[in-house]
């Protein structure tokens, strides 16, 4: 989408609006989802998700934090986290497939290979949860997401210089690490 905020605004009333946006932005959370997640049918599920949520607070987007993708980021996050906090409650044995909408043998195999390719930014995601929250959110917004240390902090809604010292003491406690991560997407090494 070019920014304009109007057209955000009207997602939720305007079904050209929201499907403009959606063609645009669908690729990118799918890809920050499966970064993140391992499963095809949870990460279409929460690809979703985040589009609906975006449908729910498209008539409060003012933009002044960042634009369109910035603010479509937070609610991604926010979409994520509250999964991990729900699955985090189930019992292991549980199934998270129930109630959830099957995909056909073609999307699963399409989002298999987006899974197996973001296999090691996933990995890189496991080492990265030993860091404070707020470490980690601002590095895995600018340095996996590509997001610029302004976008990050508006999309996390704190100040610019306090994302910029967390993403300082985030790569410092990464560079201590005894095997240092490496991406070969090059964003990190």
């Amino acid at each position: 989408m070019s920014g304009r905020e109007p057209s955000v605004r009207s997602i939720g009333d305007d079904p050209v609006a929201f499907t403009e946006f959606y063609r645009a932005h669908v690729d990118e959370v799918t890809r920050f989802v499966a970064r993140r997640v391992a499963d095809p049918q949870l990460v279409a599920d929460l690809t979703a998700e985040v589009f609906l949520a975006v449908i729910e607070a498209a008539a409060r987007y003012r933009g002044s934090h960042g634009g369109p993708r910035t603010w479509l980021y937070g609610i991604a996050r926010n979409v994520i986290a509250a999964e991990f906090r729900r699955s985090a409650r189930e019992q292991r044995g549980e199934t998270l497939i129930a109630g959830r909408r099957l995909l056909d043998a073609d999307d699963v195999d399409r989002l298999t290979e987006r899974i197996d390719a973001l296999r090691q930014v996933r990995e890189l995601h496991e080492a990265l949860r030993a860091l404070p929250e707020g470490e980690r959110a601002v590095l895995e917004l600018v340095s996996v997401d590509g997001l610029t240390v302004a976008e990050a902090a508006a999309a996390l809604r704190i100040r610019q210089v306090a994302a910029r010292v967390r993403l300082h003491r985030a790569r410092k406690s990464l560079l201590a690490a005894p095997v240092p991560p490496v991406v070969t997407e090059g964003v990190m090494s």
